[in-house]
């Protein structure tokens, strides 16, 4: 009986410990999927937050609010444009992964980032005949007309594609880079010149391009295992 005992308690530990395993195994894994979800978000959002700092984007803001007087529809058009231009851009970086493999896909990013480091560091400027007739269409089509064309291959388009081909959450990175574009443009659109000149437009793109130095480095030489 006590042998019976013995071993019947036996059994039990080692199905405790067993389930205790596969708790701690579940546990494990899912905060981190959480984690890596949240880390693409927060880059997203702070990398297209820097990079829009005196890019053509927050100068057409300007120009907008400045002709339409209307900050209400223009930061709508702003958020409608951006969510479409981007979504569009990181489904490119997401199929781009599907096929090339990972030591490719590792010298493709970092150059990209570097690339993107480099290009932070040359002011941008915009042109006379970009978002111009705003008279025609009204304030809210006039923007989301104008934020796309301007978007399409400007600096912050180019890091969506190349952060969905960096994270698997496309939600996280469209969500993310969403977020920085509005937080760099909508104080523009309600604040005017006053805000963008009291910011050190060199010294925020010299942040930017730090950091997607950073990620480029990173990604050339395969630190944490990224890929």
């Amino acid at each position: 009986m006590v042998q019976g005992a013995q071993l019947g308690e036996t059994f039990d530990w080692c199905g405790v410990n067993a389930g205790w395993r596969a708790v701690s195994v579940i546990g494990h894994f899912s905060p981190t999927r959480r984690d890596l979800t949240m880390e693409a978000f927060l880059v997203s959002t702070g990398i297209v937050a820097l990079a829009e700092m005196g890019d053509k984007t927050q100068l057409l803001a300007l120009v907008l609010a400045a002709r339409l007087k209307k900050p209400l529809p223009i930061c709508v058009g702003i958020l409608v444009a951006t969510l479409v231009n981007h979504a569009c851009a990181a489904a490119v970086g997401q199929w781009i992964t599907q096929y090339l493999g990972p030591d490719a896909m590792r010298w493709i990013l970092g150059l990209s980032f570097l690339a993107m480091a480099a290009w932070m560091l040359i002011p941008d400027k915009l042109d006379d005949d970009e978002g111009t007739r705003p008279e025609r269409f009204g304030a809210f089509l006039t923007t989301v007309i104008a934020f796309f064309i301007v978007e399409m291959g400007d600096k912050t388009q180019i890091a969506t594609v190349a952060l969905a081909a960096k994270y698997s959450s496309l939600f996280a990175v469209v969500a993310g880079t969403t977020l920085g574009m509005m937080l760099a443009n909508a104080p523009v659109v309600y604040f005017g010149d006053q805000l963008t000149r009291r910011v050190p437009i060199k010294l925020v793109h010299a942040a930017c391009a730090a950091v997607f130095a950073v990620l480029g480095l990173a990604a050339l030489l395969n630190l944490g295992k990224m890929f």
